[in-house]
């Protein structure tokens, strides 16, 4: 056959695709969704998400059997996800360069690395750009106390208290493991004080599996200052979620519920990623509804105009029906202009923090031809990821073509269950 692969290029890509496997290092850290690729390609590759459920109960003393007045309708929330990353790496090498067979294995594994890290990047974007549990920290990484304060407003507010996982900015998982090093005073099994001083290793720390990032997002300085809010019932920024909205022509169409467009007096020099809280709206534990006594935090989604903001996550008071009720996520006292106090007053490295099922990756998968002249391979990794590797030959240069893609989506569907730590902050 035309532009076959020989049993060398195979083996080179089997390893490729192992080396691929082993470097996706958080993909293996959130949730996966295999989707029908036939489906997707009809719907524009997107798909929705359900939320998970926040169920209600009700009883009395002694006992209250009679349960007619609290049957009610269930609202599932959901979100859109898409596949909506490609990448690739391409490359050509000619007849006389590929007389040295270790060009064409290093230009491999240098495509399976980046196009693994391209992958960690971009849930790391999404979980640094939509978290909303916001932690600052005065001054550097200290160790424990940093995660267990994210521990401990997880906890709080209801997030499942297993596969937590943190990926940190080299500097502050450094700056971790130097107080792991340091802690001469305690003993850890398995040599932990050892093992961060020999190799800077921190691993499991206040309930999280933490990973070490060769690249880390920044946060920039917030630009607003004196902004107020109306947290009032009438002042109309309390959300109240809906599974479908009707257009006025009779359409009915899914909601996003993750985002919320609120009126604040002023928004200049705020910026998209910005992190605050609001005076008198307390974050609740998501089950319960009980107050954690803690000011809910919130990330600004887009600055749209002079007075107005897309937030993450809507501000539900409870207020407004069942749906409100059983999505209820803060405890607000009621302020005419509650003051918005920015919590990343100066410029940081992102550190993500996410519980598994709060991201989720969608494999897709490209339909190359196999009889179009080209050589095509492609392998899956343990996720369900695909790699495909093509190889062309153009008899008039003498030159190969070889190409290697990847085709994914990511999406944070909880912006609640996952969070970012800043340090250096006030």
């Amino acid at each position: 056959m035309a532009n076959a692969f020989s049993k060398e290029e195979r083996v080179a890509f089997e390893d490729i695709l192992e080396g691929f496997n082993d470097a996706l290092v958080l993909s293996r850290n959130v949730s996966i969704y295999n989707t029908d690729q036939t489906m997707m390609e009809r719907t524009n590759n997107v798909i929705w998400r359900p939320q998970p459920y926040i169920a209600q109960s009700f009883g009395g003393s002694p006992f209250v059997l009679d349960m007619t007045g609290n049957f009610r309708d269930y609202t599932q929330l959901s979100v859109p996800a898409t596949i909506g990353f490609n990448r690739s790496v391409p490359w050509i090498m000619s007849a006389v360069e590929l007389r040295d067979a270790l060009q064409e294995q290093r230009l491999g594994d240098a495509a399976k690395q980046k196009l693994a890290s391209d992958i960690n990047i971009q849930i790391m974007n999404v979980a640094a750009a939509q978290g909303t549990l916001v932690v600052p920290i005065t001054g550097a990484a200290q160790g424990f106390n940093d995660l267990a304060t994210a521990d401990a407003i997880m906890n709080e507010q209801g997030v499942q208290m297993f596969d937590r996982y943190a990926a940190l900015s080299s500097r502050d998982y450094n700056n971790m493991a130097n107080n792991i090093a340091n802690a001469q005073a305690r003993s850890f099994r398995d040599d932990k004080s050892a093992k961060a001083y020999e190799r800077a290793f921190v691993g499991v720390v206040a309930n999280f599996e933490t990973y070490k990032l060769d690249y880390a997002n920044r946060l920039q300085a917030a630009g607003g200052a004196g902004d107020t809010i109306n947290t009032t019932a009438g002042g109309g920024n309390m959300y109240v979620p809906l599974a479908t909205d009707t257009a006025g022509t009779g359409e009915t169409s899914n909601v996003d519920n993750r985002f919320q467009t609120v009126t604040v007096n002023d928004t200049t020099g705020v910026l998209a990623g910005d992190c605050f809280t609001i005076d008198g709206v307390f974050a609740v534990h998501h089950i319960t509804k009980q107050s954690t006594g803690q000011l809910k935090t919130f990330r600004v989604i887009q600055n749209v105009n002079a007075t107005t903001l897309v937030i993450s996550p809507p501000i539900i008071s409870g207020q407004g029906g069942d749906a409100a009720e059983q999505y209820q996520n803060v405890e607000v006292v009621p302020n005419a202009a509650a003051p918005i106090v920015y919590r990343n007053a100066n410029a940081a490295a992102v550190n993500p923090f996410w519980q598994k099922d709060s991201l989720e990756i969608l494999p897709g998968r490209f339909a190359v031809p196999s009889d179009a002249g080209a050589a095509v391979m492609r392998g899956t990794t343990d996720q369900g990821i695909e790699l495909v590797m093509q190889k062309f030959y153009d008899i008039n240069t003498m030159k190969i073509k070889y190409r290697l893609d990847t085709l994914f989506g990511v999406v944070n569907k909880q912006p609640e269950m996952s969070g970012i730590l800043i340090f250096g902050q006030p």
